[in-house]
């Protein structure tokens, strides 16, 4: 069986592909992955032998970039023209295609995968993009929901019409010339009939409404790889530090987060780890403090006082397996909802707002840090499925997807 995984965006939407790729490899399954060309792609994916497809930009360069509303759908139209492009060699002889990713992105690999006659299943790492009268949908930039309006049905139907505003004439050309009809509502094609929503049931409960959606538990590679020499002997070294890192998210006031951040763990005498990420944190050096880069979380996390980070939903998962308390600071999309279920489930504190403080951060510190709040994250770390890309995987072998 020969299986395509597409996707375009930040680590958050490749690594859980890797999860599922190396699950379908052990069931011995054929697998390649359309990914953007950013080096840390290539190389997660070539680290674990899956063969990758690199498709449009690159992903890192198009969110520092951080571009106005207006270019939204110009920007749109260069990424589904780019996934007309790769994805239609990548997917030619394939039994079935798992899409993900950014909403065009998406859209262009399922019209892809519809050209070829490849069933496919669409996939979500966050159940916001998923219509329900439970939850509102997210904003587009240049769309914001208008005022007064707040019942979520109107808010879906308003998502709808942003969708087709937005990438509806992109989509259309591109499949205009590819012998495909236009497509009437964007966000209804890409989710399906039956959408895959690659959560954890415990963090991220679906609540029933009309749409069939299944939801898989979320996509994790156990990972084995072994933390740097210098990260082991700082651990070794003292008591377990605080963690603070932003994954993906540029941070236009970086430079000050890390002052913050080093100034409020310090307050609590703890010493510090610091993700260099996508932000490019960096610190002075200091015997308390260590900046690190790439770093196997799942190794990591367990030996930490508490994780503070953005709440991207693998970052929140992984952290939630840990058992360590947790601070998150949203930056952007869904991390709102991640921080708010972190702080529903009493396992850390959601943090007000994207730019933290030193008061604001310590207070946050103050409160994770707690014997309470660490036991709470204990318990409910023994409940974080562990087997979503192992079940995802069964069910596109099997054919019941």
């Amino acid at each position: 069986m020969r299986v395509l995984l597409s996707t375009y965006g930040s680590r958050g939407d490749v690594e859980p592909l890797v999860g599922l790729a190396l699950a379908l490899r052990e069931l011995g399954a054929d697998v390649r992955v359309c990914a953007p060309p950013d080096v840390d792609f290539a190389t997660r994916l070539g680290d674990v032998g899956v063969e990758m497809v690199p498709v449009g930009p690159s992903a890192s360069a198009l969110t520092a970039a951080a571009p106005p509303p207006t270019s939204l759908p110009e920007r749109a139209a260069r990424l589904i023209a780019s996934q007309f492009e790769a994805v239609t060699t990548a997917a030619e002889g394939c039994d079935v295609a798992v899409v993900t990713g950014m909403l065009p992105a998406a859209a262009g690999a399922l019209s892809v995968a519809e050209k070829l006659g490849v069933p496919a299943v669409s996939v979500t790492f966050q159940q916001l993009t998923l219509p329900s009268p439970h939850h509102a949908p997210l904003a587009y930039p240049g769309r914001p929901f208008p005022p007064g309006m707040t019942d979520n049905a109107a808010l879906w139907e308003y998502d709808a019409e942003s969708i087709n505003v937005l990438f509806g004439a992109a989509l259309n050309m591109n499949r205009a010339d590819a012998g495909l009809p236009p497509v009437e509502t964007v966000r209804d094609y890409v989710i399906g009939d039956r959408p895959w929503l690659a959560t954890d049931p415990v963090l991220d409960p679906w609540r029933p409404t009309g749409l069939d959606v299944v939801q898989t538990g979320a996509w994790t590679v156990p990972d084995d790889r072994p933390l740097p020499p210098d990260l082991v002997a700082f651990l070794d070294a003292g008591e377990p530090p605080v963690y603070v890192g932003f994954g993906s998210m540029p941070l236009h006031a970086a430079a000050d987060i890390a002052e913050v951040a080093i100034k409020a763990v310090r307050a609590q005498g703890r010493r510090l780890v610091l993700l260099r990420g996508w932000a490019d944190l960096s610190l002075v050096d200091a015997d308390d403090c260590l900046v690190v880069g790439e770093v196997n979380q799942q190794a990591l996390f367990p030996r930490t006082a508490a994780i503070v980070h953005h709440g991207g939903a693998g970052t929140t998962t992984t952290a939630t397996r840990s058992g360590a308390p947790q601070v998150v600071i949203p930056q952007a999309a869904d991390q709102p909802y991640w921080a708010n279920r972190v702080a529903d489930l009493g396992i850390g504190v959601a943090h007000n707002g994207p730019t933290p403080t030193f008061d604001s951060l310590s207070a946050a510190l103050d409160a994770a840090l707690t014997p309470a709040t660490r036991d709470r994250a204990t318990t409910v770390a023994s409940t974080i499925r562990t087997d979503g890309a192992t079940r995802a995987a069964k069910l596109l072998i099997e054919g019941t997807y």
